[in-house]
């Protein structure tokens, strides 16, 4: 059917370049096809524009076939709305495909930039991991994270943003990416008869490793590198299994100096990437105090009950 859909579009472009725009090419095409297959359907006006910007969008038959020709119409009709660079739509064309998004989600992905932002944080895998386990790592980890599903402010603590995480762990598992699964929060290590205990703890499933995340409401600072190596060590010790890979740790600091960072990771032998996270930002001082007080609201909900 997409092949088809194809095909159409193309003669519709070059029936239009024939006739010109002034032809109405599509309505009497839309027409014909109507009065030709009466019981076919997807043959309207609006249908057939979209194959025409189908066809327009994908020009290289062999490209598109390697990508858009497998996903369902629909798919292609949120690609053509939403992203005109057709690098970055081939882009997330075949990561839909790869990962099996539905409409919706493939949607949503466009609206974070998930691909733009993958690969982003800076990392030490490429000298603390092996290949191909280091690319992949690598391209697991975002920057910046967008957590203003969390619904929270700029001030937020450290604990609110974890407790948040848990309360909207699917939106979380979305912003992630594909292969984490969810181990726990403020996971109990003991190390020398010492508890310890880590913010976020996730499995990639692809990587095979155990990802530990630890949260910090500030600015980065090298020494946050410290205790999350020395948490990394703890999960290799005391919870990975001999056939699981080297545990990678994340840093998620509401900002960075990437140049302090770079520098940082530069001196340590485990697996650990630095990224940004961005929350909510606070409302201006204008719109704040035009919004109703819970007060207001009860007062105006008891009058109308009245």
């Amino acid at each position: 059917m997409v092949a088809l859909y194809w095909q159409i579009g193309q003669d519709i472009i070059e029936r239009q370049a024939r006739q010109g725009w002034g032809a109405k090419v599509i309505d009497r095409l839309a027409h014909d096809l109507r009065v030709a297959f009466p019981d076919v359907r997807g043959m309207s006006a609006r249908n057939l524009r979209y194959m025409r910007d189908f066809a327009k969008a994908w020009p290289d038959f062999e490209i598109w076939q390697q990508a858009a020709a497998k996903l369902p119409w629909g798919h292609n009709m949120v690609l053509i709305d939403r992203i005109k660079d057709a690098e970055r739509r081939l882009l997330y064309a075949t990561a839909a495909l790869e990962h099996g998004w539905s409409r919706n989600a493939l949607d949503t992905h466009i609206d974070l930039q998930s691909i733009e932002r993958a690969g982003k944080a800076i990392t030490n895998f490429e000298r603390t991991l092996q290949p191909p386990s280091s690319d992949l790592a690598r391209e697991s980890l975002k920057d910046p994270y967008k957590l203003d599903f969390l619904g929270l402010g700029d001030d937020a603590e450290e604990r609110a943003i974890e407790q948040g995480v848990v309360d909207h762990l699917t939106e979380f598992l979305v912003e992630l990416g594909v292969g984490f699964a969810y181990v726990g929060r403020q996971v109990h290590l003991e190390v020398g008869g010492d508890d310890f205990y880590i913010d976020l703890l996730f499995y990639h499933l692809k990587l095979r490793s155990y990802v530990v995340i630890e949260i910090k409401g500030g600015k980065f600072k090298p020494e946050h590198l410290g205790q999350l190596s020395f948490y990394l060590t703890a999960v290799d010790e005391t919870l990975s299994h001999e056939s699981d890979g080297p545990t990678i740790g994340l840093l998620l600091c509401r900002s960075k100096n990437e140049v302090v960072a770079e520098y940082a990771l530069k001196d340590s032998n485990r697996a650990l990437g630095v990224a940004e996270y961005e929350l909510l930002r606070a409302l201006p001082d204008p719109l704040q105090t035009a919004l109703p007080t819970i007060e207001q609201i009860e007062r105006e909900l008891g009058g109308v009950d009245e």
